[in-house]
């Protein structure tokens, strides 16, 4: 199972920039993205943007991974 993180860019030169998601930052590349910008919310998987979302899909997907992970943990 793959799994992308939403997350918001932060930082773009051509390339490469940098996401953020709950405070964490993290170095991307954006060769998959070309026209994203920073302020977009981008899908993160292992190190690349690989697709955009807006904040309110952004939003939504982040409340059920935090729902997930408390469940997990009450396990």
């Amino acid at each position: 199972m793959c799994l992308a993180i939403p997350m918001v860019l932060v930082e773009r030169n051509e390339f490469e920039g940098v996401a953020e998601v709950d405070g964490v930052r993290r170095q991307i590349s954006v060769m998959f993205e070309p026209d994203v910008k920073v302020g977009d919310y981008v899908l993160v998987h292992a190190g690349y943007a690989i697709g955009q979302v807006d904040a309110e899909e952004a939003a939504k997907t982040l409340e059920l991974l935090k729902e997930y992970s408390d469940a997990m943990v009450e396990l």
